[in-house]
């Protein structure tokens, strides 16, 4: 396949200075082969774009949710954390079945799809439903099957999570990459932890992990083993690997040290955080270190929903207010964020995050001519401060139109929102 995008600005995300205008894209089979301003040489297509009046850039990536917690969206809103799972989440949870984590990943898949979101680092249970859904719906997904120590069957649930990898990894024409997924350190105990550690050095995949998301979690891991749970989980090797850390809102510098050292990954949740009062985490701080930080959803039963442009704007706006400073975390760095920073949490930015020859064509074209997208000074401003989800006109992964003109190619969104919807009146009754 052969698809020329022509006559559009371009967002490289290679550096601020970088923005093409009235430029072209050639994309050959799954990769940019040819980028540039003006008009390409003539030559035969099998699909042409026309940008004109759009804006391309690399499409979002949401490195932390919960895809099939679409199904639990609005169930159990405004409470606190602990309560919400352990009174709401979990016994809801246990209601389900393979069949209803496949539709409500496709749901997930479909929200994201249609707000920019190209790639995504799942951790939920079924997971071979989840890969699933992905190999149908044409998105990249970093899937990792949740491991909760304290739980019952946590072997098996390790086992699934080896087969899993055996199964599903590279699969999908490579869209597909599997994690291992300890829960966090307050329901995974250090001798569980160290073996995960190990078997992801034995197996060469990497690890997603919820961390430091509470002040309850510290101060319970504090009184437990001493010492935070970013020292903790340091202490049982498992920062030896690929890490994803998500959350880490309540970091002493002694942890972001820990962090920079072991080159882990963040992923921010911002409105998760705010939904659930969990706190705010110290990104400016983060980003001074070196530290990666891109930007994640979390489950849209936390949420409430997979809109990585949301995220993007309450990042932004979040750490300015912190700061009490209107010239922190601007616009182009929280693009950034959400696309070539996330990258490199799931250690894919030799391949995506960026347009540029080479790169696989993982990208977006976005409305420009809506009323609350004119004027325009300043694009990375607009798209930021501005841009709604409705202005995703245009969604390409792997090479391949997944989504044009707001229709999705690739599945039968009225069918996936009708099981949703009986999924739903079964679990809950209502």
């Amino acid at each position: 396949m052969r698809i020329l995008i022509e006559n559009a600005d371009i967002i490289p995300m290679t550096g601020y200075d970088d923005l093409i205008k009235n430029g072209y894209i050639i994309i050959e089979n799954h990769n940019i082969t040819e980028m540039a301003s003006g008009k390409p040489a003539p030559s035969q297509y099998d699909k042409v774009i026309d940008g004109t009046d759009k804006v391309v850039l690399p499409g979002f990536i949401n490195t932390h949710t919960h895809a099939a917690m679409t199904l639990l969206r609005g169930y159990a809103d405004d409470l606190p954390l602990m309560e919400w799972l352990e009174t709401k989440i979990w016994p809801l949870e246990a209601k389900l079945t393979g069949e209803d984590v496949y539709w409500g990943a496709m749901l997930a898949c479909a929200e994201m799809i249609r707000s920019g979101t190209t790639s995504f680092a799942d951790m939920y249970f079924f997971m071979e439903e989840v890969a699933r859904s992905v190999q149908k719906n044409g998105l990249r997904a970093a899937l990792a099957r949740g491991l909760v120590g304290q739980g019952p069957n946590p072997d098996k649930a390790l086992e699934e999570n080896i087969e899993l990898n055996k199964k599903w990894h590279g699969a999908a024409e490579g869209r597909i990459s599997v994690h291992l997924g300890p829960h966090a350190p307050y329901t995974c105990p250090p001798p569980f932890l160290k073996e995960i550690g190990e078997l992801a050095r034995k197996e060469k995949i990497g690890v997603h992990i919820h961390v430091a998301e509470t002040r309850q979690e510290i101060d319970d891991i504090q009184a437990r083993y001493g010492k935070t749970p970013t020292a903790l989980i340091e202490e049982t090797g498992l920062l030896d690997n690929h890490v994803i850390a998500a959350h880490c809102v309540h970091l002493s510098p002694e942890d972001i040290a820990i962090l920079k050292k072991y080159d882990v990954g963040v992923a921010h949740n911002p409105e998760s955080n705010m939904k659930l009062a969990s706190g705010i985490a110290p990104v400016p701080d983060l980003l001074a270190a070196g530290v990666k930080v891109g930007l994640g959803t979390d489950g849209a039963s936390s949420n409430n929903n997979l809109d990585m442009l949301q995220e993007m704007r309450s990042a932004a706006l979040l750490h300015k207010l912190s700061a009490n400073m209107p010239t922190y975390l601007p616009a182009y760095q929280a693009l950034e964020m959400a696309t070539v920073n996330g990258a490199a949490v799931l250690k894919l930015d030799s391949e995506i995050g960026r347009l540029q020859p080479g790169y696989k064509a993982d990208l977006i074209l976005m409305d420009l001519n809506v009323p609350h997208m004119v004027p325009c000074y300043d694009l990375y401003a607009n798209i930021v401060y501005a841009a709604q989800a409705a202005d995703v006109n245009t969604v390409i992964v792997n090479g391949r139109i997944i989504m044009e003109e707001r229709i999705i190619k690739t599945f039968d969104e009225k069918e996936v929102l009708s099981e949703a919807r009986r999924i739903a009146a079964r679990l809950t009754g209502r």
